[in-house]
């Protein structure tokens, strides 16, 4: 997958994300919790960015690293939604598939520019 179908991707997923901030329950938890999951969500697609403009293959694999942890912490706000029952689990579980899909392509590919970059 090139970085261009890949870039839609992330912002499509924090345009998602988004979507989900403004649909949570307007209590304290859901405004805690969106602006949580905000900040993870939409970082991962610009940090996702700035690693495509990376100006070295360390300075890649240190943004893919950022990228990672983004998105694995807007899976924890996905499960506490899910778990706590603010939203209604079908709701959420395309968006929680489309972060650990996400995910698994970040990680294979930071594994792979390491490799590249020990050549």
């Amino acid at each position: 997958m090139n970085q261009e179908i890949l870039k839609k991707r992330f912002k499509d997923f924090a345009l998602r994300i988004m979507k989900l901030v403004r649909a949570l329950p307007k209590t304290i938890e859901g405004k805690a919790v969106g602006n949580q999951i905000f900040r993870s969500g939409t970082s991962s697609a610009a940090n996702y960015r700035a690693a495509c403009r990376a100006r070295s293959k360390k300075d890649f694999i240190a943004k893919l690293g950022i990228v990672e942890e983004e998105l694995d912490e807007t899976m924890f706000w996905l499960e506490m939604i899910m778990e706590s029952n603010m939203m209604k689990r079908q709701l959420l579980t395309p968006l929680f598939d489309e972060a650990n899909e996400l995910l698994s392509i970040t990680i294979k590919s930071k594994v792979t520019a390491r490799k590249n970059n020990q050549k």
